[in-house]
């Protein structure tokens, strides 16, 4: 299925690192959004084993290959600095991971995000997989993807403003919890992940799908069918397939934006809407705009 609109150009905001300072994530926040880029989106991990023994579903030996002792600034709080000195750009997750957050606390912090942003958040989630982390946030690893689907509907019952109820063996909430202020608008909810529960789960509560592939290994035809497999799940259960999102971090661009560039037309034939990449900022000798126009340019195309 082919998008009616050009794929729309995400950039990773970057919120990790050594040279992470005061002023970087502000700086390079404008940076992007004066470069033209549609959004900004950040990653996720609260805290981190020094040896990671999970294995990592994105990697076909199951190793993580980046060092642990990399600092993380929150999700969220450099969300919040984002969009304090930005006007234009959506600020998304890709992707919090859902089920080991406490659901009322996160649909509290997500629906000031959006309240400040002026309505521009978006909530990229996945169910995890490092289970160490999970540990750490005293969160169970088992029974995290039916944990995940339940928990969207609580933040969406929060961001109602005024919560409906919710009992389960997982959570309960009474009715009648205001949970203010809300939302002006539903706050989109993208669901991540690759295997069929996931991509079923996607289409079944999701707003859309949020994807992954890595620039060397891009194969759209296989993203063509996982995304088909989507929109089957949202008809499956009445749902409009047309009205889901999909958007695909593309891990592994900085330095490849060319390749991206000419594979655009193939990622919009599969039926992607926006695309996350990572770019030259912060790096010497980077240049935002010319990494923005250069997919923009290839976007025009078709």
């Amino acid at each position: 299925m082919t998008s009616p609109k050009p794929v729309r150009i995400g950039v990773k905001l970057p919120h990790t690192g050594l040279t992470v300072g005061p002023a970087s994530v502000p700086r390079l926040a404008r940076e992007l959004e004066t470069a033209g880029f549609d959004s900004l989106w950040v990653s996720d991990h609260v805290v981190q084993p020094e040896v990671i023994t999970s294995p990592y579903p994105f990697a076909a030996d199951g190793k993580a290959t980046w060092p642990t002792d990399t600092p993380y600034l929150e999700a969220i709080v450099s969300l919040t600095a984002a969009a304090a000195v930005t006007d234009r750009v959506r600020l998304g997750t890709a992707a919090l991971v859902l089920p080991q957050r406490n659901p009322v606390l996160l649909a509290k912090q997500v629906a000031s995000l959006d309240v400040l942003s002026g309505g521009r958040a978006v909530l990229g989630i996945g169910a995890g997989w490092l289970r160490e982390e999970f540990d750490a946030l005293a969160a169970p690893f088992d029974g995290r993807g039916a944990r995940m689907t339940e928990w969207i509907a609580l933040l969406r019952d929060c961001w109602t403003g005024r919560t409906s109820g919710h009992h389960t063996g997982n959570y309960n909430l009474a009715p009648g919890i205001l949970a203010l202020p809300a939302p002006a608008n539903p706050v989109p909810v993208l669901v991540g992940g690759h295997s069929p529960v996931a991509l079923r789960r996607a289409g079944r509560v999701g707003d859309g799908w949020l994807a992954q592939q890595a620039v060397p290994t891009l194969d759209p035809g296989h993203l063509a069918a996982e995304i088909a497999a989507v929109r089957q799940a949202a008809a499956d259960v009445g749902r409009d397939p047309a009205e889901l999102t999909v958007v695909l971090r593309l891990v592994e661009s900085a330095g490849r934006l060319d390749t991206v560039a000419r594979r655009l037309a193939d990622l919009h034939a599969a039926g992607v809407d926006e695309i996350i990449v990572d770019t030259s900022a912060g790096l010497p000798g980077g240049d935002l705009k010319a990494d923005h126009d250069l997919l923009r340019d290839a976007g025009s195309t078709f």
